[in-house]
């Protein structure tokens, strides 16, 4: 399921268990199965009634998931002490190699691969006033390699962040009229959410990497986003980019 068919589902619900197993199942297309998604430095408005805090939804294989919360593992979990100093998707393969972990770092991580979660990657999710979520993937193949689905998971989670955050707070009917992008923004925007680099889009519209920056932050500060794959998302759920088919 692409960006946009994925928005085109999640905005027909109100629900986040509905919208979460939606996720749940497009990452199931790229081979990762079990997700969780957390609220790290603020009281999450909504959740689901199951899962203490921080945690607000998850699907993992059962054992785990209750030994994870007996325990309070997330008070060790490298996963969640490393997320708010780094701002880009990292796999959790690298953190031993990037950080030097503590051994009960190493021992919710070695548990996590025992318990079938045998590689994942997370996604660290900004919002305003410093709030800071984290969504992760994990695959129980031992062949699977994250980084190969690393854009399309990146994309889904600030997909799902966002539509958790508009069914808490539902968009103001009148957000449409107060942005305005202009054609070369939405025509970034556009190919963001198919999932093309700077430098491809430049190529296809015929001008620099620096002038796709350049109208990607601008569309970025319009919309109040943190990412330029945020700012797609919110341009297709504000109908102001559409899907277009590539040749």
């Amino acid at each position: 399921m692409d960006l946009f068919s994925f928005t085109e589902c999640a905005t027909r619900t109100q629900s986040l268990r509905s919208v979460f197993e939606l996720l749940v199942s497009c990452a199931s297309d790229e081979g990762f199965s079990e997700v969780s998604y957390g609220a790290l430095n603020f009281a999450e408005p909504l959740r689901l009634p199951e899962y203490p805090p921080p945690a607000v939804a998850v699907k993992w294989p059962p054992d785990w998931c209750e030994r994870y919360f007996e325990r309070e593992y997330h008070k060790i979990d490298p996963v969640v002490r490393r997320t708010p100093m780094v701002a880009r998707p990292f796999l959790w393969d690298q953190l031993g190699e990037q950080y030097q972990l503590q051994p009960d770092e190493r021992r919710v991580l070695n548990e996590a691969r025992e318990a079938g979660l045998k590689h994942g990657m997370s996604v660290p999710l900004f919002g305003p006033l410093g709030r800071i979520s984290v969504l992760s993937f994990a695959s129980r193949f031992d062949d699977a390699d994250p980084q190969q689905s690393k854009g399309h998971l990146n994309a889904l989670a600030w997909h799902f962040h966002t539509a958790c955050v508009e069914i808490t707070r539902p968009a103001e009917d009148n957000c449409i009229e107060r942005v305005a992008l202009s054609e070369r923004e939405q025509d970034c925007l556009r190919w963001v959410a198919a999932g093309k680099s700077s430098w491809e889009i430049g190529k296809i519209l015929q001008i620099s990497e620096n002038t796709v920056n350049f109208h990607l932050k601008n569309a970025m500060r319009k919309l109040g986003a943190t990412s330029r794959v945020q700012a797609a998302i919110l341009a297709i759920r504000l109908n102001l980019i559409f899907d277009f088919h590539v040749a």
